[in-house]
């Protein structure tokens, strides 16, 4: 079945760079929209940033000129760079994806899912 593997969170002091990695894997034809989102506890979730197939890219407010989405279709994987962190960028962030196509049953026919997640993975950043 296809699934989300998130990587690359931790530990850093204010103003320095994280890069966070999802990897969808599966029989995957196409995945749509990719995104990366964050929460914590007792907030909601919140978008951070999303990227079409196309290339397309939109930022939280918060992010701009911080953070840069990028994918790699090929290794159907999407990357968060996060540069310049701050105290209040600390959250667990979870990969999205918003519909994916995939092989299914015997692998002769092709299925759309929708709405996947990672697992999440913790970046904290202390002051």
């Amino acid at each position: 079945q296809v699934q989300l593997v998130e990587s690359g969170g931790g530990l850093v002091q204010a103003g320095g760079s994280l890069r966070l990695s999802c990897a969808a894997s599966g029989s995957i034809f196409s995945i749509n929209a990719m995104g990366w989102y964050r929460q914590n506890p007792g907030k909601q979730r919140e978008l951070v940033a999303a990227i079409t197939s196309g290339g397309s890219t939109n930022y939280a407010d918060s992010v701009k000129g911080r953070f840069t989405i990028s994918r790699d279709n090929a290794k159907n994987t999407v990357y968060l760079q996060m540069n310049t962190l701050k105290p209040e960028d600390t959250a667990v962030y979870y990969c999205n994806a918003d519909r994916i196509l995939y092989y299914s049953g015997s692998g002769s026919s092709l299925t759309w899912g929708n709405d996947y997640w990672g697992q999440g993975t913790q970046v904290t950043v202390s002051s």
